[in-house]
């Protein structure tokens, strides 16, 4: 079992609002670079769809409900189709989104158990809570040529050293996917 974490992130580390739902003045700057940096798997996903699980935080998990259930293509068929786990502390409608059920218990200790490899996709909240306990096994990151000064960043000042293998490389449209796995 694996925990892979996949984030849209600038140059200068920042991950929040690639979209633009939250609305926040400098909020979709990964959708001006064209759908060819964003669209289908960029981050190389594959078969980790077919045979793993999605944690996502409540958040993220509302805005994909909205989006991946209106989609047919091949990428959008596994999104919709692999088991996800979403991390509440309050209520979500989970049949707005088909394989998708709210996380019972403690989060750390639910991905301990997991047999099945886990995508966190944004959750930002999950992510952080998942590093604190030391349980991020790679990150999948794509950099967009974007630097924004403020915002939320992936890896806050005060966090913990990590230091990292680089596993690959690969220009995806504007941007870049990187991949990082623990040594």
């Amino acid at each position: 079992m694996s925990v892979i974490v996949i984030e849209f992130i600038t140059l200068d580390g920042i991950v929040s609002d690639p979209d633009g739902s939250d609305g926040t003045p400098a909020g979709g700057w990964a959708f001006r670079h064209g759908p060819a940096s964003v669209a289908g798997d960029k981050f190389r996903l594959g078969p980790l769809l077919d045979d793993g699980v999605m944690l996502l935080g409540r958040t993220t998990w509302q805005l994909f409900s909205t989006l991946w259930p209106k989609r047919d293509d091949p990428f959008s068929t596994r999104m919709n189709a692999v088991p996800k786990l979403v991390a509440t502390r309050t209520s979500a409608d989970t049949a707005a989104w088909a394989n998708s059920r709210i996380l019972d218990g403690d989060l750390v200790a639910t991905v301990k158990q997991e047999e099945r490899d886990i995508v966190v996709a944004g959750s930002l909240s999950v992510v952080r809570t998942l590093m604190a306990a030391d349980l991020i096994d790679e990150y999948r990151l794509l950099t967009f040529p974007t630097v924004l000064g403020t915002g939320r960043r992936l890896f806050p000042a005060d966090g913990p050293s990590t230091h990292l293998d680089t596993v690959s490389v690969e220009q995806v449209g504007a941007a870049v996917l990187t991949r990082y796995r623990r040594p």
